[in-house]
């Protein structure tokens, strides 16, 4: 095959390129597992005129992308982060990081006098490590403690209200505490007002979890919501404070506290991520959670389970001061509106 794509190339003057995925994870005991779920992932990420196989045999995979148009770095950066975007969601964090991508372009060239009257030009990648810069930087922890403590502050008068409410509506404390998985898997302390009757049954939930993280591909939830509906768990006030968020305030103490960000994925109950595959857990292990996100601002819980995990990752990836900026802005709007709450 790259025998006649350098004919073809020779003939046309249209470059191509060959993506080189190497490491120990494709020679090591689950490499027949691992191979399958990067094939799969590669089908889903490039087009139906790129051909996978081995580059060399049983330790080289490589993936021929035709006719790339421009042959240059931009070029070559785009392959690789298009390819590795679905590698992250294929396999496991461990496997991922145990891989080594290569983007190799070839371009038609003038003969040499050698006779073979083209150059590879090489690029290499190396699967890209998380993103350490902004996502755990001084300056997203300072926007973090800065709109926390102003947030507190305007909003003392909210919280004395609906802190009376919840203790005059209904038998129990007014604040509720919850362990949730954060960064990295450490869990931690996470406050919200109570919403619901106290002594409740968690078990409808937890089903309601199983149910739509096992079939996430493959059973579509009615009207697509992700949360559960009619939860008979929740409280007449409760209703209304999780229609407008209003229930998520306490949550800037956690925020305070280090354990969560203003921006960020929505952190997960242990019994929920025990239930996650690989490439959901990166939602929690690429980066720190938060009280609002993408998720949040684009679809609530109109979105599917899968999907609202893809905004997530989506987020971890390009995650950055302005859009950061972007999701704080759009937060109030979809607060009061309430569509796609429960």
């Amino acid at each position: 095959m790259l025998r006649r794509e350098v004919r073809r190339t020779e003939r046309s003057g249209r470059p191509f390129a060959v993506a080189l995925l190497s490491g120990d994870a494709l020679t090591g005991g689950n490499r027949a597992r691992i191979v399958g779920d990067i094939a799969a992932a590669i089908a889903w990420s490039t087009r139906e005129t790129d051909y996978l196989g081995w580059y060399e045999q049983n330790i080289v995979l490589g993936v021929l992308l035709t006719e790339i148009g421009d042959a240059d770095d931009a070029k070559a950066q785009t392959i690789a982060q298009r390819i590795s975007t679905a590698l992250q969601e294929a396999v496991s964090q461990e496997d991922y990081n145990r891989l080594k991508l290569e983007v190799r372009l070839f371009t038609p060239q003038a003969s040499d006098g050698d006779g073979d009257g083209w150059r590879e030009s090489l690029h290499r990648y190396v699967c890209p490590p998380q993103q350490a810069g902004y996502s755990e930087g001084i300056l997203k922890r300072s926007i973090d403690m800065a709109g926390s403590l102003l947030a507190v502050l305007l909003l003392l008068p909210v919280f004395a209200i609906i802190a009376l409410l919840v203790k005059l509506s209904s038998r129990g404390p007014i604040f509720f505490c919850q362990k949730r998985v954060g960064s990295h898997g450490r869990l931690f302390s996470f406050y919200k007002f109570r919403s619901m009757y106290v002594d409740n049954n968690p078990s409808i939930h937890r089903d309601y979890v199983t149910k739509l993280i096992e079939g996430a591909e493959h059973v579509q939830q009615p009207n697509g919501m992700y949360k559960l509906f009619n939860d008979p768990r929740v409280t007449p006030l409760g209703r209304i404070l999780r229609k407008y968020s209003l229930d998520e305030l306490p949550q800037f103490m956690n925020v305070l506290l280090g354990d969560m960000s203003l921006v960020g994925p929505r952190p997960p109950l242990p019994y929920e991520y025990e239930r996650y595959r690989d490439w959901h857990r990166r939602r929690v292990l690429d980066v720190k959670p938060g009280l609002t996100g993408l998720w949040q601002v684009k679809g609530r819980s109109r979105t599917t389970f899968d999907e609202a995990v893809r905004m997530d990752l989506l987020y971890a990836r390009t995650q950055s001061l302005w859009l950061d900026l972007k999701i704080i802005l759009q937060t109030p709007a979809a607060m009061l509106s309430g569509n796609g709450a429960s």
